[in-house]
């Protein structure tokens, strides 16, 4: 499972879902899920939300292992 930390970076910039929806070409749902858990997301998506927050995309992504 792919794990990250998108909403603790949207904090720190007090951005909104939908902003970085916007910036990233999705829609909000998209990052709701993402948050959450429900949806892993493209290697271009990641690469994408890494580049708003000027962060490499290990540094938000993480994948755990059983």
């Amino acid at each position: 499972m792919i794990q990250n930390r998108i909403k603790e970076y949207r904090a720190k910039r007090n951005m909104k879902q939908e902003e970085l929806a916007a910036l990233v070409g999705v829609r909000r749902e998209t990052i709701g899920n993402l948050e959450k858990g429900r949806y892993n997301p493209s290697l271009v998506l990641a690469w994408n939300i890494a580049k708003v927050f000027d962060v490499t995309i290990e540094e938000i992504f993480t994948v755990e292992t059983d």
